[in-house]
């Protein structure tokens, strides 16, 4: 107890909002007239416990509908308060000190407390939800405090802190999954499994009380499906695909939301030299490993194209796996130069065959471009990339579709359309720092390695904060000689990245919302308590 009391004394305050008040003032304003809100949801999940992953793992937000927890995240990125009106980063950047709100309550009448708190972190750290808490050393509580302690210092560690939801003590056992008590700003009403969930606003939530009191997730997993339920009017907003975005609907309009959810390529980085790795499969390949070879596929794919030709209009050109958040490099952004590109393919001994396809000692350049079959956004770029390259390059990409475990085997020797969209800095470490090089977890299957982009990397990730966290990772993508950019050693061919696309009623305002991750269903409702009707 002296430890924690000594660290709580030389804790420096962070700016988490210090001047919200410890006792919560329930806004208990009527909402409007009109209540209600009925969402068309591709899949609606087959339970609400955070530990088994419910609202996407941490990373899709939902779990944020129905649980409290310590901080969140604003529109701009910034970190905002939760369940904790303030918190605290000891010196040694080791401990972080969460002061909670006092008078918040637990949907069942019980009040939340740091105990709470504490046994919700350890439910997670013992879970595969995919919340990264293995940095976490221990968590205690102390009053109205709870103090968490890292083995190492983490910059990021805000952010998952962020995902945890705060599950009741008292409560937390069997059936817990589908009878969901906590203190967010929902609870769950109606359950029919396969079909719909119906929430409705928690009068008790130490926020502001949601003006929409009423809210109906409909199963419509086929897109058609939601255009057709649009149509006659029965649902009020539905995520829809860059397709069908642009057919006319009276009374709804197209919501645009922009996103890190990108759509690039990857090229095995080393040679193949016949060998096999850990899990038995070949790596390398002896065409594209060299670094100019994908930059000049990077600087010869014309992006806006790839945009009207894949996402019908419904994107942006991708630079890096995090445009536009407050750890991009803007220095990442390159230029669409097919005479640069054919420049870096000559230097490498490339030249134009008979049939246009360029060869160099005897060898064509020709490769196959994998991509999981049945997504049709990977296939439409694989398609367009296979093009390009083609016409502007002379560079022969044979465009197939795998299952995952098909392609989880041939990944670390040949060229695949990747995914990728987080919030969350550490996919940058995920995706290029060497010891993730060559994992199966679909990151760094190209097997990347750079002492240089390492030590920018780990100084990231042991800054203090967020902020001084950014420098680093932004030095990571290009410090003015190399980098992750496609200007430096282009690891990862990013190319576009997608607009989240959902059709509206007229008159339903659906809030302020932070960039969109990967996957476009939670992330619309992460902000449900903003939304209204017009008056």
């Amino acid at each position: 107890m002296r430890l924690f009391a000594l660290c709580l004394a030389l804790c420096l305050l962070a700016a988490c909002a210090a001047d919200v008040p410890p006792t919560v003032q329930v806004n208990r304003t009527q909402p409007p007239t009109q209540t209600q809100v009925v969402i068309a949801f591709p899949q609606i999940p087959t339970h609400f416990d955070p530990v088994l992953g419910f609202g996407g793992g941490g990373h899709g937000g939902g779990h944020r509908l129905l649980f409290s927890t310590l901080v969140d995240i604003a529109p701009d990125m910034s970190v905002i308060p939760g369940l904790a009106y303030s918190y605290a980063v000891c010196g040694d950047a080791l401990t972080y000190a969460f002061t909670l709100r006092t008078g918040v309550y637990f949907t069942d009448g019980a009040p939340v407390t740091a105990a709470d708190v504490v046994f919700s972190f350890e439910e997670m750290m013992r879970s595969p939800t995919g919340i990264d808490l293995t940095m976490v050393a221990d968590v205690a509580a102390s009053g109205d405090t709870v103090s968490i302690t890292l083995r190492n210092p983490m910059s990021t560690f805000i952010l998952n802190v962020a995902q945890v939801a705060i599950l009741p003590q008292h409560a937390y056992g069997p059936g817990f999954a589908l009878a969901p008590i906590g203190s967010g700003p929902f609870t769950l009403a109606q359950f029919d499994a396969g079909q719909q969930f119906i929430l409705e606003a928690n009068p008790a939530y130490h926020g502001q009380i949601p003006l929409i009191a009423r809210a109906v997730f409909v199963q419509i997993g086929d897109e058609n499906a939601r255009l057709a339920a649009v149509r006659s009017g029965t649902v009020d907003i539905a995520p829809t695909s860059p397709i069908l975005a642009g057919v006319d609907i009276p009374g709804y309009h197209l919501l645009v939301a922009e996103t890190v959810d990108n759509l690039g390529i990857v090229l095995p980085t080393i040679p193949n030299t016949g060998e096999r790795n850990r899990f038995g499969y070949p790596v390398g390949c002896n065409i594209g490993h060299e670094r100019d070879f994908r930059r000049a596929i990077a600087h010869g794919i014309d992006r806006e194209a790839i945009v009207r030709y894949a996402l019908n209009g419904f994107g942006r050109p991708a630079f890096s796996e995090n445009d536009g958040l407050p750890w991009s490099n803007p220095q990442s952004v390159i230029e669409h130069d097919i005479a640069y590109a054919v420049s870096l393919l000559e230097g490498l001994g490339w030249q134009p065959g008979a049939d246009g396809i360029r060869e160099r000692e005897g060898v064509r350049a020709s490769l196959p471009l994998l991509y999981p079959a049945g997504d049709s956004a990977r296939q439409a770029v694989g398609m367009a990339v296979t093009q390009q390259a083609r016409e502007a390059l002379g560079i022969e990409f044979a465009v197939t579709g795998l299952s995952w475990d098909e392609i989880a085997t041939r990944m670390f020797s040949q060229p695949l359309v990747l995914a990728w969209g987080s919030l969350n800095p550490m996919t940058s470490f995920y995706l290029f720092h060497s010891s993730r090089a060559g994992l199966d977890d679909f990151f760094n299957p190209q097997n990347f390695r750079s002492a240089v982009v390492d030590a920018h990397l780990e100084r990231a990730v042991a800054a203090r904060t967020l902020e001084e966290a950014a420098v680093h990772f932004r030095a990571a993508q290009w410090d003015g000689s190399t980098g992750t950019s496609m200007r430096g050693e282009c690891p990862y061919i990013f190319l576009i990245n997608k607009q989240h696309l959902y059709w509206v009623r007229d008159g339903l305002y659906t809030g302020r919302r932070r960039p969109h991750g990967h996957g476009s269903a939670w992330p619309l409702v992460h902000n449900l308590g903003e939304w209204r009707w017009a008056q």
